[in-house]
């Protein structure tokens, strides 16, 4: 018999009974029901109940254990009988009669127990993270991950791409975000740099001949947390493709992304292939957002003509750039305190409040209620109605500013009252591409044009009239679009993506136009630009990101439920204790003197 095991704790069934076996794992929770002790053991593949009677030899030994010892029991499998069965357990129609206890470890007293599901501060949980994954949700989030990398990998052979490597130590580039820097002990006062994502690097294996690129890469951004967003290093399943165009791009990955969905969703539904493509301008008047969440109903309409009508004397909406409705279907039955409590919610995101007018029908005609409604005649009253599509019972808010305010404001407004509702559906997962990203956009702190969302895009515009684009012509450039994309699910950004500047005349030209010198642009990506100049193929790609897919299958709110090791918000890995100081001799050897910042 093996020393340890002959099966796992999750394996045995009634069709075993009889059978001597071998269990070794964790002691779950232990049991004393009358003399007879029972001992939950688990492992990493289950649980099976263990019961040892007083007059066993191993009665001493197994009533010493305690939570979390590991032991190896030795008995017979034996069936369980009427009500002792557990029909949630795999194993529940057998238990093990111990005949020998051997401990092959103690545990310390426990800073927060495996059992159970207790909510604890997660400091604790991630200075005991060893003990935290032990869990039962942590760990089954755990093995979603593992199984997820595994479909992905498989999915994209099948697709005909091929998986590569690429460095974890290179150049320092403007990706968005700090780099992490690591010092060079041959090359003194130089650093190289953990890549943000593989960008260039995959692009250059393209430009080298390679057909369909991908790996699961690690990331390395030195930004804040987010519920969404892991500080340090995160993964994504990173792709290229070359002689590509974006509808190439968008048939490869979807059905990757629809099966890897559909395999793991449980009892959730799949938005249907192929999935929808919103240009980013529809999606920010219609949901507020270029992330929409497609689960919610709800369609935002702009209304500033409607308040500009001679018979509307509403004059605070009068004059303004935007004035975005929101519809809240069935809100007509809500107390005039909900209806205050949005109010107040509006101010506490910094506007000056969120009007709203509430749908009734008296004599079979359409009439208003609420603070605005007297303002507008019944023509304009029905007006907006047909703009919204709201009917008698229906209320609809009202966010009035800046355009970019008050989409913002609509668009959390939009996802509130849908929640708030019970409109928004929690059984499917709706995907969508947001596609006709601006190229460009205006810094109204710097008074400058900037890359609106990816600089390494190709600008969808004619390439002669491009390159002739001079600093006058602002209105044309602020209306150029890309081949840039995201792809979005119940409202998470999963990738952002593009069809990529190959040219070096088109790449040289498109930073120029955003405030870089073409010396500049040369010094930063010369080694992608020169390769651009040997024949570089058109391409294109995107990498959705693993953590946020696997947290959206395990319906999770937090990236670091389904990530092994995660820092905390401050960047902090309380187990392994860093970041921390190093020795004098480290720092000597790398050239490096610590300079305290002031206080």
């Amino acid at each position: 018999m093996h020393a340890y095991r002959t099966h796992t704790c999750g394996e045995l069934r009634k069709s075993d009974v009889g059978k001597i076996v071998r269990l070794s794992g964790w002691v779950h929770r232990a049991r004393d029901h009358g003399g007879l002790l029972f001992i939950d053991l688990r492992d990493h593949y289950g649980l099976t109940q263990c019961v040892i009677e007083p007059d066993s030899p191993a009665f001493a030994a197994a009533s010493e254990a305690r939570s979390e010892w590991v032991l190896t029991l030795t008995g017979p499998v034996v069936a369980r009988t009427g009500d002792t069965v557990n029909a949630d357990l795999p194993t529940g129609e057998i238990e093990i009669r111990i005949d020998q206890v051997e401990i092959q470890n103690r545990a310390a007293e426990l800073p927060l127990p495996i059992f159970g599901d207790l909510e604890y501060p997660e400091e604790t949980r991630l200075r005991y993270r060893f003990l935290d994954l032990r869990r039962e949700r942590l760990h089954r989030n755990i093995m979603l991950r593992a199984k997820v990398v595994q479909s992905v990998r498989r999915r994209m052979v099948d697709q005909g791409f091929t998986e590569f490597q690429t460095p974890i130590l290179t150049a320092s580039s403007p990706e968005g975000a700090r780099d992490f820097l690591v010092p060079s002990r041959i090359h003194p006062g130089k650093f190289y740099a953990l890549p943000q994502a593989p960008q260039q690097f995959k692009q250059l294996i393209m430009v080298a001949g390679f057909d369909r690129y991908f790996q699961i890469a690690p990331c390395f951004r030195d930004e804040d947390g987010r519920a969404d967003r892991s500080p340090g290093e995160f993964y994504q399943l990173d792709f290229e493709m070359s002689f590509v165009t974006q509808d190439d791009v968008f048939n490869a990955i979807e059905p990757v992304l629809h099966g890897l969905f559909t395999e793991f969703a449980g009892n959730r539904k799949v938005s249907a292939l192929p999935f929808p493509r919103i240009p980013y301008s529809e999606s920010m008047l219609l949901y507020g957002s270029d992330k929409p969440d497609l689960r919610n109903p709800i369609l935002i309409a702009e209304v500033k003509d409607i308040f500009n009508r001679e018979d509307v004397s509403f004059k605070a909406f009068k004059g303004k750039d935007a004035v975005r409705a929101i519809p809240a279907p069935g809100a007509a039955g809500q107390p005039r305190s909900w209806f205050d409590k949005m109010n107040e919610w509006a101010r506490g995101e910094g506007a000056a409040g969120l009007g709203y007018i509430v749908f009734e029908e008296e004599n079979g005609a359409l009439t208003g209620k609420g603070p605005i409604a007297k303002f507008l005649s019944s023509e304009a009253l029905q007006q907006l109605a047909t703009r919204t599509a709201a009917k008698a019972g229906d209320a609809v808010f009202f966010a009035a500013d800046k355009e970019a305010r008050a989409a913002t404001l609509a668009g959390q407004a939009r996802l509130k009252i849908g929640n708030e509702l019970n409109l928004t559906r929690k059984d499917v997962f709706e995907f969508c591409w947001i596609v006709d990203f601006p190229m460009y956009e205006w810094n109204e702190d710097d008074k400058k044009i900037d890359f609106s969302h990816n600089p390494f895009s190709m600008p969808n515009f004619d390439h002669e009239k491009f390159l002739a684009l001079e600093g006058s012509d602002k209105d044309t450039i602020l209306g150029i679009k890309a081949f840039q994309y995201d792809i979005v699910c119940n409202g998470v950004e999963l990738s952002s993506g593009a069809i990529r500047n190959h040219k070096p005349d088109i790449m040289l030209k498109a930073f120029e136009i955003a405030g870089y010198a073409r010396e500049e642009t040369e010094r930063r990506f010369g080694g992608m630009l020169n390769a651009f100049r040997y024949g570089a193929p058109p391409h294109g790609g995107s990498a959705p990101g693993i953590d946020r897919m696997v947290m959206l299958l395990a319906d999770e709110p937090n990236i670091r439920e389904v990530t092994m090791f995660p820092m905390n918000q401050k960047a902090e890995d309380l187990l392994m204790g860093a970041p921390s100081e190093v020795s004098a001799k480290q720092l000597k050897e790398l050239n490096i003197r610590i300079v305290a910042p002031e206080k």
